[in-house]
């Protein structure tokens, strides 16, 4: 009987040393530790780094510190932002960023006479964004005085956008959306 109290009394204890050996372990590796361990020994491409492209002015103006400015720390109570991040353009960085920026000063400049004369026909500039050797893009009425168009730049990829007014030729250029497959805005969200 003696054999049998041992045996049964080393067969209780295998449970309990293994529970003891398994919360030893609880609580020593944190929930990003294998995340960043994988990060460290296989880095992930970043940000490319932005610099001053030709003609670029290299002190940034008011309107231009007041978009780059962080936005408030307290988030929107109705998630608007968080809702509609879908629909944010993505930034170009890079030598895109100045590619961008001389298509979208040649969009500007070949517009300009069109507005000087008040010619704010669809047809018109996409005549114009044709003759620039653009592939046929979309230019639509934006109002009676007004024309919005929407260039898909494959080869790079990029889009450039923009709107011509009574008052002003606008242009910007960027990298799609996150969510879309394209240069248009996605529908939806959650």
């Amino acid at each position: 009987m003696t054999t049998l109290k041992k045996t049964g009394a080393r067969l209780g204890t295998l449970p309990l040393a293994v529970m003891v050996l398994l919360a030893a372990g609880c609580g020593t590796q944190q929930a990003g530790d294998t995340a960043k361990a994988h990060r460290r020994s296989y880095p992930t491409p970043s940000t490319p780094a932005d610099f001053l492209c030709p003609g670029e002015d290299p002190e940034p103006t008011a309107a231009t510190a007041a978009a780059t400015a962080p936005s408030a720390t307290v988030p929107p109570t109705d998630h608007y932002a968080e809702n509609h991040g879908f629909r944010v353009p993505i930034p170009l960085h890079g030598r895109n960023r100045c590619d961008g920026l001389t298509v979208t000063e040649r969009v500007k400049s070949a517009l300009e006479p069109l507005r000087k004369r008040g010619d704010f026909a669809p047809q018109h500039v996409q005549n114009v964004l044709t003759d620039l050797g653009y592939p046929a893009g979309k230019a639509y009425q934006d109002g009676p005085t007004g024309v919005g168009f929407l260039i898909v730049i494959d080869a790079s990829p990029w889009c450039v956008e923009g709107t011509m007014s009574r008052d002003s030729t606008k242009a910007d250029a960027f990298g799609g959306y996150p969510d879309g497959t394209g240069c248009e805005p996605p529908q939806g969200g959650h």
